[in-house]
């Protein structure tokens, strides 16, 4: 048995390693992303760059990367990498299509977000947003009849009660309290809140149908990475497609480009790297520490937001968020007949990993 455990120390602790490494990288992209992209919207001393070039340009690295991923799974060929598409993609006419809902809906809500952050403080966005979750429990509910305990409903009508408290703080930052860089009602708090309101019920339903399709797939469903390629097509044409309809005229008149910096680009660059690194997290850590990273996330842009972008939140705004982190985390939890399943599997795990 000592033997057995020593062998399997250095793995475990390697895969803690991977577990809270993941972790920090992603309550770090989760602070940074809200943060720098309301920063880039406040704090630009050129022309505002055009919010839907660079949605395009996240879903072009995202597809990219994806591309790249799956390139090195391979064998680092470009015939595999063909092959990979022939098979998954261009004979995949129906899985492409189906993929065309999540892939439109994640295009607006990304669209929903820049604006969002333009009208409302990094604080206030991230735990107004937090109502996702209750929009991906009642897609859940109708879309994979799924059931949740009474704990759950009441944690989520906690969580809408913290969200609605926040709202009516009326907290923000110095931008917020002036009317944006233009001074020309930019920054409307009920425009933001109801861009927020709609990007999480996209990103609820495309959750919840991006997992009916995967759970659907089969044992032949394609990988992950494969999937994000058969939905990071479709993102690109329509992201592209909302360049050109909604903002050609801008795009033609200042350029595609125009208001472009250093520090959009790493916003850009934050949000699309960000698909990467929930997926390793989905890998190697577990639902309880994920909602711990969104409270840290939460709390780490509180902080920062005060410190650098004059957030000054007040009494209201405080018990409003409390009680939005207090929801997530008895949301979290595992019914009792998940608890029991849970400890059934790991006793079965240990009886083969530690035999007597």
């Amino acid at each position: 048995n000592n033997n057995n455990k020593a062998v399997g120390g250095p793995v475990n602790q390697h895969n803690k390693m991977i577990k809270y490494g993941s972790l920090v990288l992603l309550v770090a992209q989760m602070m940074g992303l809200v943060i720098l992209m309301r920063y880039s919207r406040t704090h630009n001393s050129g022309p505002l760059y055009i919010s839907s070039t660079a949605v395009f340009m996240m879903e072009v690295i995202k597809f990219l990367i994806c591309n790249g991923v799956v390139f090195v799974g391979a064998g680092s060929t470009w015939r595999g990498l063909c092959a990979s598409w022939q098979e998954h993609v261009v004979e995949a006419p129906w899985e492409v299509l189906k993929l065309c809902v999540p892939s439109l809906l994640y295009t607006v809500q990304n669209n929903l977000l820049y604006i969002a952050l333009t009208n409302l403080d990094a604080t206030t966005y991230q735990v107004t947003y937090q109502l996702k979750i209750l929009t991906t429990a009642l897609f859940s509910v109708v879309l994979l009849q799924r059931k949740f305990s009474p704990l759950k409903w009441f944690s989520l009508v906690i969580l809408t009660l913290g969200v609605a408290i926040v709202q009516i703080s009326g907290s923000g930052d110095l931008h917020s309290k002036e009317g944006g860089p233009d001074n020309n009602n930019n920054n409307n708090r009920l425009v933001g809140f109801t861009c927020v309101i709609f990007a999480a019920c996209t990103s609820g339903f495309a959750g919840v149908y991006f997992e009916r399709i995967l759970k659907g797939g089969g044992s032949k469903a394609p990988t992950l990475w494969i999937r994000n390629i058969q939905m990071g097509l479709p993102s690109v044409i329509i992201a592209f497609l909302t360049v050109f309809l909604h903002d050609r005229a801008q795009v033609l008149e200042q350029g595609f480009f125009s208001g472009y910096s250093p520090m959009v680009w790493t916003v850009i660059l934050v949000q699309a790297v960000g698909g990467l690194i929930v997926a390793v997290v989905v890998k190697y850590a577990d639902n309880v520490l994920k909602v711990f990273a969104t409270s840290f996330s939460i709390i780490g842009s509180c902080i920062i937001s005060s410190l650098f972008l004059d957030f000054h939140p007040n009494y209201y705004f405080t018990i409003g968020t409390t009680l939005v982190v207090f929801s997530t985390i008895i949301y979290s939890r595992p019914d009792t007949k998940q608890k029991k399943r849970i400890r059934s599997s790991l006793h079965k795990k240990n009886k083969l990993i530690l035999p007597k």
